[in-house]
């Protein structure tokens, strides 16, 4: 009975982490259904959104090592904070930046080529992302407080206790992050469905010259997708900045959402939901179960190999759309 309840914790533990992959798979999903862009860079975008709100908020010097540098200045704070509200409203008109930046720098120049030139334009702008947010706020390992509750739930582990005997330990910011996706889920959802909006971006997403042909301006569309996949962004790393510290490893842990992607489909907001649930439990459990026997460490690679099973029978995934080409 006790390894049932521990079991159960572990699940539990195993959801609240799906969810926070979930976020970033989010993004992914985003721009691909929208503009049939697979965008590589997410991840880094998570991380990037993380570091500039801990500099914005901290009141660093942007640059600060390179000025050392090059003038011996060692002035590396302001010597000012600024407000969690208004450092998350100034790092979103940062990403907002960054998306208009994208469109007019790379996406412009690459309208209607093949998807696999604007897949390897993505890649680069990962590797140049990440290494122009270490050159503007640093590489150190960072702190990101901005109020969201932490720590272990007592009335989560009171309810179980009261239950079963056993209290489950689950922090109260996976349930808030929970609660952030589903409201998100929600509206991305009702916005691609239901809007005007949402049936534009999925006739660029179809076919970029069919889309300009009746008027509808891409680079508009663009700047519209990469800046709310910014914001989700934003909101990922600010949920896995407050969990682990925002450091260079966000982007690694950003890459989880590829094989999240992979078990929900490239196109379903839903089936990002699911598929980050589904590895989130199955890392848990199987380093729970397997872990001590194999010698431990398998969350590294359990992801990617579940997924790479679930690809032979599957391959668009739970929730993706079957493509059928006639030849």
């Amino acid at each position: 009975m006790q390894q049932l309840l521990y079991a159960a914790e572990v699940s539990l533990n195993g959801l609240t982490t799906g969810v926070l992959y979930s976020l970033v798979a989010l993004g992914y999903v985003l721009i691909f259904k929208s503009s049939g862009v697979f965008n590589y860079s997410q991840g880094v975008m998570v991380l990037f959104a993380a570091l500039t709100l801990v500099g914005l908020q901290r009141g660093q010097v942007p640059f600060a090592h390179l000025w050392t540098a090059m003038f011996g200045t060692h002035t590396y704070f302001f010597g000012w904070t600024l407000a969690p509200a208004i450092a998350v409203i100034l790092t979103l008109g940062i990403m907002v930046l960054l998306a208009i930046l994208v469109e007019r720098l790379i996406l412009k120049h690459l309208v209607n080529q093949h998807p696999i030139i604007l897949f390897m334009a993505t890649i680069g702008l990962a590797y140049f992302i990440e290494g122009f947010g270490d050159l503007l706020w640093g590489s150190e390992v960072k702190k990101l407080d901005i109020g969201l509750p932490v720590g272990i739930s007592e009335t989560v582990e009171a309810w179980t206790a009261e239950w079963f005997g056993y209290g489950f330990f689950i922090d109260r910011l996976d349930l808030f992050a929970g609660l952030v996706a589903a409201v998100l889920v929600g509206l991305l959802t009702l916005l691609l469905r239901y809007s005007q909006l949402g049936r534009t971006l999925r006739a660029v997403a179809d076919d970029h010259q069919a889309a300009l042909s009746v008027g509808i301006s891409l680079r508009l569309v663009w700047v519209f997708v990469w800046s709310a996949a910014g914001f989700v962004a934003l909101v990922a790393g600010i949920m896995w900045g407050a969990k682990s510290g925002v450091q260079f490893s966000l982007s690694l842990i950003a890459l989880k959402a590829l094989p999240v992607l992979m078990l929900g489909g490239f196109t379903s907001i839903r089936g990002a939901i699911v598929g980050g649930l589904i590895i989130g439990v199955g890392e848990k459990l199987f380093d729970f179960l397997a872990g001590p026997i194999i010698g431990g460490a398998t969350e590294n690679w359990f992801a990617y190999v579940l997924a790479l099973a679930f690809l032979m029978f599957r391959p668009q995934g739970l929730f993706g759309e079957k493509i059928i080409e006639r030849v």
